[in-house]
């Protein structure tokens, strides 16, 4: 975590540090048991050609957890997430390099929220996945 953001000095335009993942197929096996969420296409390269997908793909609820940890990392022990919503645009696959970033696009100085953008990009620079997060922050 670094240190705790306060509402009097973030601006629009502001980036928060991106996040970069670089998924495994045990990833994948391990979220499925952490989830329950046991759909083949997460983890049987076999299956998942046969659904007409280019082999295993990641679970939506995982690339959605770690675009909130963007969020989350950054707002320290006295933020609090306010909002959060994603929509998947793409697929992702294990063994591509995943940014996941979040920009400020509003601030709200009497509520003391920022609203961010928030987004997954893979290794060729296709943005997958798209949504926004509203956080509370403390002020000085």
């Amino acid at each position: 975590m670094s240190e705790q953001p306060f509402i009097d000095d973030i601006n629009v335009g502001f980036e928060l540090p991106a996040l970069v993942k670089r998924p495994t197929p045990r990833q994948l096996v391990q979220y499925a048991g952490a989830s329950g969420d046991f759909y083949e296409i997460h983890y049987d390269k076999d299956f998942a050609i046969t659904q007409g997908l280019p082999g295993v793909i990641i679970h939506g609820a995982l690339k959605s957890a770690w675009i909130a940890q963007v969020v989350t990392d950054w707002m320290g022990a006295e933020g609090s997430l306010q909002s959060f919503s994603v929509r998947y645009r793409d697929m992702d696959v294990p063994g591509d390099t995943l940014t996941c970033s979040a920009k400020v696009v509003e601030k709200d100085e009497a509520a003391r929220t920022v609203r961010c953008e928030i987004a997954m990009t893979n290794g060729a620079g296709s943005v997958t996945t798209t949504g926004e997060a509203v956080v509370a922050l403390p002020t000085h």
